[in-house]
């Protein structure tokens, strides 16, 4: 990914985000723009949140979609995951309204385009995030969707579930999901 803006300070971007209305994900100055999704990727990450938000209901937990922003590092990256699960109050960032600074969950539905980016670098922002308990990573054009774990060591666990039988085990927030859900009405290419 390549900055649209650069030499920001984050209350420039605040103020540019709520000047354009758009969505952008900042990191140190520079400011990304937020690559709008395909049909195929929102129908995704809402199966994800209809799913969850119905499992969580007599949880502490709430499940939010990709309007939320997270907080992963008060002197770097501000963004907008595709879902988040927050359990317990929500921790507002005072100095950025409408941020939250502890998910518990954090889901990305990955794009050809950001999916190197998702795995790599923003993975390991989201996994130095203090609350979080588990990244989720799904795939859009088969099914395939990874979770880690933190661990009680501090170590992440990868478990991949890749047949439409599966289902994705959140232990940290308690709830299963299944893939086939997860993948509900999604046309894959032949």
């Amino acid at each position: 990914m390549s900055a649209v803006l650069k030499g920001f300070t984050l209350t420039q971007y605040l103020e540019h985000e709520l000047r354009t209305g758009e969505k952008h994900e900042y990191y140190r100055g520079e400011i990304f723009a937020k690559v709008g999704g395909t049909p195929r990727h929102w129908l995704i990450a809402t199966n994800f949140l209809r799913e969850s938000s119905e499992s969580l209901k007599d949880r502490p937990c709430v499940a939010y979609n990709g309007d939320l922003r997270i907080m992963v590092d008060p002197d770097g990256l501000y963004t907008y995951p595709d879902a988040s699960i927050i359990c317990g109050e929500l921790e507002i960032d005072p100095e950025t309204p409408n941020t939250v600074k502890n998910p518990s969950v954090l889901v990305e539905v990955l794009s050809d385009s950001t999916e190197a980016y998702d795995r790599g670098d923003k993975s390991a922002f989201y996994r130095s995030i203090p609350s979080l308990k588990a990244l989720v990573l799904i795939a859009q054009d088969h099914p395939h969707v990874e979770c880690l774990t933190r661990q009680a060591t501090g170590g992440w666990l990868l478990t991949e579930f890749r047949s439409l039988s599966d289902s994705l085990i959140l232990e940290p927030v308690g709830i299963s999901i299944s893939l086939a859900e997860i993948y509900r009405n999604v046309k894959f290419d032949t």
